[in-house]
């Protein structure tokens, strides 16, 4: 039986590396916009007064690739010797079977580097080497001047690993997909959309910004498909098939021995239809026909895999439920739910719970999300329950800080009383001012002794993001 040969592995390398020979990576990388996370990045690549690698996490599709070429790309333009920096594309067929320690051999013996030789190693998709935490742990302390990045998008394993063999060694690094204050800049109308007059941000036109809002619903997560015609043309065969299918159909059956892959799929799938709705097990098992232990499950598993997020239910005082036998699901990206169905429009008799999943979207890679939930609670005989979409628990005081009840109408702006649930938990909880989100109108009402700030939810969605951003980043609007 033939083997790869070495002469073979190396010309993969060199194709992988082409500024070994160019001095610069390819010119279709530098062309795309930066996230807004590269300096934060970059940043802890080239940290070298703790010795610790950048394990770089996230979705598929999200620019993990396209910011570690970007990132090689800086170290050039700074100074680094372009033959002292190694990319690995590790699930790349000709590397199948070859450790992390041999392919960084190969790379210090062709570029004439030694083990006291400051580089730069990158290896991409890891996750499907056998044992890597391992052996990258032991590459950190063996190559004391050699910094270490490890990315890959199934984050069940990246995130298990990293916590359990590299504590100590690495560094998590969580990209999410496009904020929607990202999409704007991309798209290159932030500024000509909202403009910021003293502390407030505001629309310069409304209808323009919602136009952009439920593009960015449909398929506006993905950096890829905002700048692909063909993507954005056709979000269903783009999303499904090169994002969703794959993690469904490759990266969790490969990783936790799944044998029913259509069963995953038909809860994945009830669950995208009803993104933003209060669920059960019970209620799961209903619709996907899947037994409650097995939902259990693959609700970790979805969730590890950033397909999914669960958020917890609590009272009208925020105490949470000892047993939870109610929890919300939202899909991590509402592109995929239109990928899976249809794009929605604005008029759509489903896009209220699709814009709150982009509102919740937005949080799901903030240090804060853990704090996130949705309230709910029994009013008595015939009064129906109340009920608040957002809900943030100071978790020292475990006391609400704010609450937000999430619409895609103008009604509550005009008619606030109707939001007696807002009012009510904003009462009994003691806090003067909540915030409501409309479709166009922006003010500030009140009912009785409760001030509600309404916001046209594209407005609020950017806010959100742009401030997750900064405080990830430390950037300052």
């Amino acid at each position: 039986m033939l083997e790869i040969s070495k002469n073979e592995v190396l010309d993969s390398l060199r194709a992988e590396n082409p500024w070994w020979e160019l001095g610069r990576i390819d010119r279709r990388y530098e062309a795309l916009p930066r996230r807004a996370y590269f300096d934060s990045f970059f940043g802890l690549l080239v940290e070298r007064s703790i010795r610790r690698a950048v394990v770089l996490m996230g979705p598929r599709r999200v620019g993990k690739t396209v910011m570690m070429q970007q990132a090689i790309g800086r170290l050039i333009r700074d100074g680094v010797p372009a033959a002292s920096i190694l990319y690995v594309s590790v699930d790349t067929p000709t590397y199948s079977g070859m450790g992390l320690e041999r392919l960084l051999r190969l790379f210090l013996d062709a570029n004439a580097l030694g083990r006291d030789d400051e580089c730069f190693v990158l290896f991409d998709e890891v996750q499907y080497l056998k044992d890597w935490e391992t052996h990258l742990k032991a590459l950190v302390d063996k190559y004391p001047m050699a910094n270490f990045v490890a990315s890959g998008s199934s984050a069940a394993a990246l995130a298990r690993a990293s916590k359990e063999s590299g504590a100590g060694r690495f560094t998590d690094f969580h990209l999410p997909p496009l904020t929607f204050a990202e999409y704007l800049a991309f798209m290159e109308c932030e500024r000509s959309l909202v403009s910021r007059q003293g502390e407030e941000y505001v629309s310069n036109d409304i209808a323009a910004l919602n136009r952009e809002f439920i593009n960015y619903i449909n398929y506006g997560g993905y950096p890829e498909a905002v700048f692909s015609d063909l993507a954005r043309d056709n979000p269903a065969r783009y999303v499904k098939s090169d994002i969703i299918e794959k993690v469904l159909l490759r990266d969790l059956p490969s990783l936790y021995g799944i044998s029913d892959v259509q069963e995953l799929n038909r809860l994945f799938t009830s669950i995208a239809y009803n993104t933003g709705n209060a669920v059960s097990l019970e209620k799961l098992s209903q619709s996907s026909g899947v037994s409650k232990p097995t939902i259990s499950r693959y609700l970790d598993y979805l969730e590890a895999a950033f397909l999914i997020v669960r958020v917890r239910r609590v009272d009208e005082k925020a105490n949470t439920f000892a047993r939870e036998r109610e929890f919300k699901v939202y899909l991590t990206n509402p592109s995929m739910r239109a990928a899976l169905f249809r794009p929605v429009t604005e008029d759509s008799e489903n896009v209220g719970s699709v814009v709150e999943t982009a509102l919740f979207s937005q949080w799901f890679h903030s240090d804060g999300f853990a704090n996130l939930h949705y309230a709910r609670w029994k009013r008595g005989r015939g009064k129906g329950d109340g009920e608040v979409d957002m809900v943030y628990v100071d978790p020292a005081h475990l006391a609400p800080l704010w609450a937000v009840e999430a619409k895609w109408s103008d009604r509550f702006h005009d008619h606030p009383r109707e939001l007696d649930g807002l009012v009510e938990f904003a009462r009994r909880n003691d806090l003067e001012e909540v915030r409501a989100t409309t479709r166009t109108k922006q003010g500030f009402t009140r009912v009785d002794d409760i001030g509600i700030t309404h916001t046209p939810a594209a407005l609020y969605c950017y806010l959100i993001g742009k401030n997750t951003v900064a405080a990830r980043t430390g950037r300052t609007s």
